[in-house]
C-alpha cells in the first residue's frame, strides 16, 4: 500500500490522513464544488473532484470514487464515518476493481447493516440479545401478542439503518398500531426498506460500546469501552473512555461479549459493538458499526493506540498490529461534539461564515476538526465543527479540564452548542455518573430552557473599543449580540481577551 483515498470529507478526511502520512503513505482528496478550498483537501498529497452530480451526491457515487481512485493512481481507498462507510456494494466494488477496502468484507457489512440478521447471528453466537420479535409485523394480531409476550413497553425499531429513525417507544397496546405505521413510514423513507421488528424497551439503561480489531482470519481483540449515554435523540453528545462506573466483572465480561461478536462474523479492521447496559450488570447487544466511530479519540487518548493506523495496517498486512495483553488503558478521556446549531431554535443548524474560530492547546486537550477560520458551515453538509478532546487523570480531572476549554474556545460566525456542553458538564446528574440513554430526551430540556448563547467575549470586545476600565453589564448587550457578532469581531481581529483566547 502506496496511496490512499479517503472516500469522505471534512474531520475525519483530515484525520485519517494524519494516519497515513505518519506511515509513510500519501493521500488523495476527494471534493465536491462546496469543499474545493476545504482543510481536507489542501491537506492532502493529491486531490480529484468529484464532478458532475451535487455536493452531496458526488460523495455517494461509488462510480465516481473509483474513477478518482484510478485518476490518482491509489491503490487503497478508505471510507471514514457516515457516506457510503457501511454500504457493502462500495466494499466490494472497491475490491473487485483491485484496490483494497481498508474496512470490514462487503459480507460482514451486509450481515450487520440489518439489525435483525445481526440479532440472529450474535444470538446464535451466544452473545446476549434484547427479548423481541422479528417475525411478519404486518399482521396486527400477531405482533399484539408478541408485544404482550415481551412485556410492555416495547420498541419498534426499523431493521435497517440508525440514528432513531424508523423507532418509536410504545408504553401500552393502544399505541402499537400508529407506532408501526409510523415507524415503518419512517424507515421506508429514510432508509429504502419498511421493515420493522419488535424489542423489549430497555428502562434507563447507559449505552456503552466495545472497540474491536480483528484481523478477518477469525483473530480478534478489544480496545476498552466507551461510555457514551449522553445522547440527545440518539444521536451522541459527549462520549467518554472507560465507562468507569463498570465494576471489573461487568466490564470483561461486556469486552469478552464484543470479541465474541467480532469473531462471530470474522471482522476484518476497526469496528465497534454497541450494548445496552443496566446498573445491576445485565447487558445486551444493539447493533455493530463496521466503521471508525466518530467518538474514537477517546480510546486512543486512554490506550495510547491509534486506530486509523491499525485500520491501515490490518489492511495491509493481514494482521492485528498488537495483542489483547498489551492493551492496557490509563486515565479518563471525553469527547465534546462542538456543532453549529441553536438549542433554543430546537438545535435547528446555523449557517454561515466562521468569522473566528480558536481553540485551546496544551498537555491533554486535542482538537479534531475539518473546518478553519473563514470557512463555511455549509447546508449541504452535517454542521459539526469540531470534537474537543480532554485526557485526565481521573473521570472528575478530565470534566474539569474540558470545561475549561470549552470556555476557551471561541466560535463567531455561527451559534453553536458550546454553551449546552458547559451546561452539561456542569450537571450533579453527569458528574455523578448517573446518565441512562434518555436523559437528556426526559430531563435534559432544563438545561437548555431559556437558553442564551453565552456572551463574554462580546462584552470584553465592547469594553475594549468603547475605551471603558470594563466590559458593559451582561443585560446591557445581550439583545447586541447578532449585530456584534460580526463587526466587533472583525475589527478587533486576533485581539487576545481575558486572557482566554477571547
Amino acid at each position: 500500500m502506496k496511496r490512499v483515498l479517503i472516500a469522505n470529507r471534512g474531520e475525519i478526511a483530515v484525520r485519517v490522513m494524519k494516519g497515513c502520512r505518519e506511515m509513510g503513505l500519501e493521500t488523495v482528496a476527494v471534493y465536491t464544488e462546496p469543499d474545493a478550498h476545504s482543510p481536507h483537501v489542501v491537506f492532502a498529497d493529491y486531490s480529484v473532484s468529484l464532478v458532475g452530480l451535487g455536493p452531496l451526491q458526488g460523495y455517494l457515487s461509488i462510480e465516481l470514487l473509483l474513477n478518482a481512485a484510478k485518476e490518482s493512481g491509489a491503490d487503497a481507498i478508505h471510507p471514514g464515518y457516515g457516506f457510503l462507510s457501511e454500504n457493502a456494494d462500495f466494499a466490494e466494488a472497491v475490491e473487485g476493481a483491485g484496490l483494497i477496502f481498508i474496512g470490514p468484507t462487503g459480507d460482514t457489512i451486509r450481515k450487520m447493516g440489518s439489525k435483525t440478521a445481526a440479532r440472529e447471528l450474535m444470538g446464535a453466537a451466544g452473545v446476549p440479545v434484547v427479548p423481541g420479535y422479528q417475525g411478519d409485523c404486518t399482521n396486527l394480531e400477531v405482533v399484539q401478542d408478541e408485544a404482550l409476550r415481551i412485556g410492555y413497553p416495547v420498541l419498534v425499531k426499523a431493521a435497517f439503518g440508525g440514528g432513531g429513525k424508523g423507532m418509536r417507544v410504545v408504553e401500552n397496546a393502544a399505541g402499537l398500531e400508529e407506532a408501526l405505521q409510523s415507524a415503518t413510514r419512517e424507515a421506508a423513507s429514510a432508509f429504502g426498506d419498511g421493515l420493522v421488528f419488535l424489542e423489549k424497551f430497555v428502562v434507563g439503561p447507559s449505552h456503552v460500546e466495545v472497540q474491536i480489531l480483528g484481523d478477518g482470519q477469525g483473530n480478534a481483540i478489544h480496545v476498552g469501552e466507551r461510555e457514551c449515554s449522553v445522547q440527545r435523540r440518539h444521536q451522541k453528545v459527549i462520549e467518554e473512555a472507560p465507562a468507569d462506573w463498570l465494576t471489573p466483572e461487568v466490564r470483561q465480561r461486556v469486552c469478552e461479549a464484543g470479541v465474541q461478536a467480532a469473531k462471530a462474523v470474522n471482522y476484518r479492521g476497526a469496528g465497534t459493538v454497541e450494548f445496552l447496559v443496566t446498573r445491576t450488570g445485565e447487558f445486551y447487544f444493539l447493533e455493530m458499526n463496521t466503521r471508525l466511530q466518530v467518538e474514537h479519540p477517546v480510546t486512543e487518548c486512554v490506550h495510547q493506540r491509534d486506530l486509523v493506523r491499525a485500520q491501515v495496517h490490518i489492511a495491509d498486512t493481514g494482521r492485528i498490529p498488537y495483542d489483547q495483553s498489551e492493551i492496557r488503558g490509563q486515565g479518563h478521556a471525553i469527547e465534546a461534539r462542538i456543532y453549529a446549531e441553536s438549542p433554543e431554535k430546537g438545535f435547528m443548524p446555523s449557517i454561515g461564515k466562521l468569522l473566528r474560530l480558536h481553540f485551546p492547546t496544551g498537555p491533554g486537550i486535542r482538537v479534531d476538526s475539518g473546518v478553519e477560520q473563514g470557512g463555511e458551515i455549509s447546508v449541504h453538509f452535517d454542521p459539526m465543527i469540531a470534537k474537543l478532546i480532554v485526557w485526565g487523570e481521573s473521570r472528575s480531572h478530565a470534566i474539569k479540564k474540558l470545561h475549561g476549554a470549552l470556555q476557551a474556545t471561541v466560535i463567531h460566525g455561527v451559534e453553536t452548542n458550546v454553551g449546552l456542553l458547559l451546561r452539561i458538564l456542569e450537571n450533579d446528574v453527569y458528574r455523578d455518573g448517573e446518565v441512562h440513554t434518555r436523559w437528556l430526551d426526559e430531563e435534559g430540556s432544563l438545561l437548555w430552557k431559556d437558553f442564551t448563547a453565552p456572551v463574554e467575549p462580546f462584552l470584553a470586545a465592547v469594553g475594549l473599543l468603547g475605551g471603558e476600565a470594563r466590559a458593559p453589564s451582561v443585560d446591557s448587550v445581550v439583545g447586541e449580540t447578532p449585530r456584534l457578532t460580526e463587526s466587533v469581531f472583525q475589527t478587533i481581529g486576533s485581539f487576545e481577551l481575558g486572557g482566554r483566547g477571547k
